[in-house]
């Protein structure tokens, strides 16, 4: 099979899926197309803002399309080959992924743009709030050690003499330079927003033509930030407490509206180079049921984690996202198709390694493998040089890391607020600092590449977060009399998946020397597997509807 006819049959059947399962579940929910929403009754120009559905889709796939469905899948195809991965994400994605950003999504603007947490303490009660509340507060500590590690990894790919070229130049030193200039015209768009508010049209045309020189720039001065992945783990965990504290308009939202123009010619980059390239598959199609990595179940899906099921969509959704839907049935478009675009970011990221002899890839981590490929699409397709291709690939992946991280940092804050019951700034600030400190001791103790340590952990945890969302809407909606099959099926097979991958890291529990990364990571699986047993007989436990409280539009639809 060649890879476009491989990426056409994908793509027809991510298409079939929106159209015909995406709109099965959208009629389970009776979706209205009044402006009923929280983000009409609740508008306050700030955090509810009635938002048109296309800018509003680019800013929530800006926000959940990350690292996770470009480095999982490079991983998977590394240990299992890349038939097993592209089954996963193209199964997985359809019936349990897009599924849960979907009813999550529609779960929230339903019980008046609440937090997926809060949606779990009104429909099960107080214990199974805390305990999700600290169960994703651990899952987004783990969220921040993989990708600061990743990020920092790329910053210092040290010294390259690119054929052709006179100078020295620093690949690593490049990524860094490109992506500190990014943040900068992000944070100068949101000063120049603030302070004169100009259309749109013009911002866009000033500040993405100067994005995409920024990568050009990084080029032209990559021996200027030549550090070490300690000390780049030091600086970017400093970005994201900066960042947490910071006004969305300052860095959020105008880095989400440039970082999306970055994703979208990425991904046009990876369509191009799928279809007209002419590239062959050189990876093989199988390597066994078993790797360094463990056994293909439950591994090879925890791996692949984002690019097909991710419980910190649900975050977005019911964070921010819920909080702008202008009605009802944009849920579908936004919550399914989202989804469904970021599994076709995972196919192009199996397709930058798919092109790759194996002896090329032995022993590369993710991020170099995507900006070989992406770079490998560029020179191809447009005669770029590999200096500027390669360093347009790894800053896009810096870039989608970029938004986690921030996302991550900022909603880790939030839960220990919500915990607290503290507000202020002196609040914000102790809540991040606890929030950056843990992952900046994880990193003090481990080195570049250690992101493989906690990965697997990672993937179990968001994915254990997504089934147990899951959890929590199919018990609102068994209250309130509907079908609960196509959400009840997906949770239990995810948490069969997580639940096993989890008991099989606890393990190290009692097999690896205190304090270290394995027994650390098995001290986190057995809590969190306490934490999901709490929720589970939560949800067992009978509770009248008349207990439920009539918060906002609960029993809508």
């Amino acid at each position: 099979m060649t890879l476009p006819v491989l990426a056409i049959a994908v793509l027809v059947t991510l298409a079939l899926a929106y159209r015909y399962y995406g709109g099965f579940v959208a009629r389970q929910y009776h979706l209205g197309d009044t402006q009923d929403t929280p983000a009409h009754r609740h508008q306050d120009g700030l955090d509810f803002v009635p938002t048109k559905p296309f800018y509003l889709f680019g800013q929530h796939f800006s926000a959940i399309a990350a690292a996770g469905p470009i480095v999982g899948p490079i991983l998977a195809c590394q240990q299992f080959g890349w038939l097993p991965a592209i089954l996963w994400i193209s199964i997985g994605v359809v019936f349990i992924g897009a599924v849960h950003d979907f009813t999550t999504l529609v779960a929230s603007v339903r019980h008046n743009a609440m937090t997926v947490a809060e949606v779990v303490k009104v429909n099960m009660g107080r214990r199974a709030w805390l305990a999700i509340l600290a169960f994703i507060w651990m899952a987004l500590i783990y969220v921040i050690v993989a990708f600061v590690d990743i990020t920092a990894g790329t910053f210092v790919t040290g010294d390259a003499d690119v054929k052709g070229l006179t100078f020295r130049f620093n690949q690593g030193g490049a990524v860094a330079m490109s992506s500190l200039l990014y943040l900068g015209l992000a944070l100068v768009m949101g000063v120049v927003t603030r302070l004169w508010k100009p259309p749109l049209w013009l911002l866009t045309a000033i500040f993405v033509p100067a994005t995409f020189g920024a990568v050009w720039l990084g080029t032209e001065l990559s021996t200027v930030l030549v550090l070490g992945w300690k000390s780049w783990a030091l600086l970017i965990i400093g970005y994201c407490f900066v960042a947490s504290i910071s006004p969305m308009w300052l860095l959020m939202q105008p880095r989400g509206y440039l970082g999306g123009f970055v994703l979208y010619s990425a991904l046009a980059v990876g369509t191009l180079g799928i279809f007209l390239g002419g590239f062959e598959i050189k990876q093989p199609a199988f390597l066994g049921f078993t790797s360094q990595g463990g056994t293909l179940f439950p591994f090879l899906f925890v791996t692949i984690a984002c690019g097909a099921c991710s419980g910190f969509h649900g975050l977005v959704c019911s964070g921010t996202t819920s909080k702008q839907i202008d009605r009802e049935s944009h849920c579908h478009p936004i919550g399914y198709g989202a989804m469904l675009l970021e599994a076709f970011v995972a196919l192009i990221a199996l397709a930058t390694i798919m092109i790759v002899a194996p002896a090329d890839t032995a022993g590369k981590a993710p991020g170099a493998v995507y900006a070989m490929g992406i770079g490998a699409f560029l020179h191809k397709l447009f005669g770029m040089t590999p200096m500027i291709a390669m360093t347009f690939g790894a800053m896009a992946l810096s870039t989608f890391i970029f938004d986690t991280l921030d996302s991550a940092t900022r909603l880790g804050r939030y839960i220990l607020q919500e915990l607290t019951g503290t507000r202020g700034l002196l609040s914000a600030a102790l809540a991040t600092a606890a929030t950056c400190g843990v992952p900046l001791l994880f990193l003090l103790a481990t080195k570049s590449g250690s992101f493989r340590l906690f990965w697997t952990l990672f993937g179990s945890s968001n994915q254990l977060l997504a089934a147990l969302s899951l959890l929590a809407i199919t018990v609102w909606m068994k209250r309130q009399g509907r079908r609960t099959w196509y959400t009840f099926y997906p949770m239990l097979g995810v948490m069969a998946v997580t639940v096993t991958s989890l008991g099989l890291q606890a393990r190290q529990l009692w097999q690896a020397h205190a304090g270290s990364p394995p027994w650390i990571n098995g001290l986190v699986s057995v809590l969190l597997l306490a934490l999901a047993a709490v929720m589970v007989l939560d949800a067992l436990r009978p509770r009248p509807l008349g207990e439920l409280p009539t918060t906002g539009a609960v029993g809508a639809g």
